[in-house]
Formats: C-alpha cells, sequence, structure tokens
C-alpha cells in the first residue's frame, strides 16, 4: 500500500490543475489533517486543494488521482506507526538552496491542517501544552528560515537533512499526540 508519489509529477499536476497549493504544502496539509480527523480528512482535504480548479481541465483528473495515493500511502504511514514514513519534498539530488523553500511550504501546509478544521477547546489546550506547542513553535521558525550562503553547501545540506528528520518524527508525534482527539471526532461523527 506504499505507492511512492513523486513530488515534480505533483507539483506539476497541481500547477496544470489551477490548485494555489504546491505539492509540499499539499503533504503537509494532509499530515496536519490527518492528525487531527484520522481517515476522515481525506474529503475535506482533497476540496481544499482542488479549491478553486475546475474539474473541466484535463489535467483535473490526473491530479485527483495523484492526490488520492499520496491521501492512501501518508494515512496508511502515520496510521500503522510506520518508520518509512517521509515528507513530500524534492528530490535529495535537487540543490539544497532549492529544496529549503519547498520545507518552509511542508510547514505552512502542515500548520494550516492543524488549525484550518473545526477546533473544539480540547485541540486548542492540547495544541498549546508540550510536546505540540514546541513543535508548533518549531514549525513556525522553519517557515521563515533561509540557508546561510556563507556557509558551505556541506553544512547547509546537513543542517536540511537534521530538519527533514526533525520534521518526519514532529509529524508522527502530531499523530499519536492528537489519537484521543480524532477518536472524539469519529465517536461524534458517528452519531
Amino acid at each position: 500500500m506504499d505507492e511512492k508519489i513523486d513530488f515534480d509529477r505533483l507539483d506539476e499536476a497541481l500547477k496544470r490543475c489551477g490548485s494555489n497549493w504546491d505539492a509540499a504544502q499539499t503533504h503537509g496539509l494532509l499530515c496536519g489533517r490527518l492528525a487531527i480527523a484520522g481517515v476522515a480528512a481525506g474529503p475535506d482535504w482533497l476540496q481544499q486543494v482542488l479549491e478553486e480548479t475546475n474539474s473541466s481541465n484535463a489535467a483535473f483528473g490526473e491530479c485527483q488521482k495523484f492526490l488520492d495515493t499520496l491521501y492512501q500511502s501518508t494515512y496508511w504511514q502515520l496510521s500503522e506507526r510506520l518508520s518509512e514514513f517521509e515528507l513530500l519534498l524534492p528530490d535529495d539530488g535537487e540543490d539544497v538552496m532549492l529544496r529549503a523553500p519547498a520545507l518552509g511550504h511542508w510547514c505552512e501546509g502542515f500548520l494550516h491542517g492543524l488549525v484550518s478544521s473545526k477546533h473544539a477547546d480540547a485541540l486548542k489546550k492540547r495544541l498549546a501544552a508540550e510536546p505540540l506547542s514546541d513543535i508548533i513553535k518549531d514549525m513556525l521558525q522553519i517557515t521563515r528560515a533561509a540557508l546561510d550562503e556563507e556557509i558551505d553547501a556541506e553544512e547547509n545540506e546537513a543542517a536540511y537533512t537534521e530538519l527533514v528528520e526533525y520534521l518526519r518524527v514532529a509529524a508522527q508525534l502530531c499523530y499519536e499526540e492528537l489519537a484521543d482527539i480524532r477518536n472524539v471526532t469519529v465517536s461524534t461523527n458517528e452519531r
């Protein structure tokens, strides 16, 4: 069930489709939404990413197929607590100066996913408490971060790799920490 989506192909499909979201933001948004709503996040996430697109656009179907695969794969990785969970980012072969902004976009999407759904008081309290409050602060910092052109490429690469690993673990931790919020959402929707 772990079908891999290519960052560049999804990014191009989103552009051709007319979405305002890029591939990194889209995956971050999905991960944030899944942390709060679990499997039920899919329809709202898809609607948000494809908002203001034209379903008669020739690229719409391809984009929707990519997004469906991304949703299924990401949900499976997070819900099964798989260690191979990865952020959807540009390939490591790309220059770090091109990959770093995508990392910030992923964080923007994730944070948007956490706060753009209905917020009950229990969720607000959880997001304001540690460790989630620290993760949110860190992600906000990453959205504003820039690579230091004075530092050599090797150091920037090492810093980037460290941030990617931190965010990978942070997304999984958020998913685990918000399990009780997802369970409340599911039981409320079942009534």
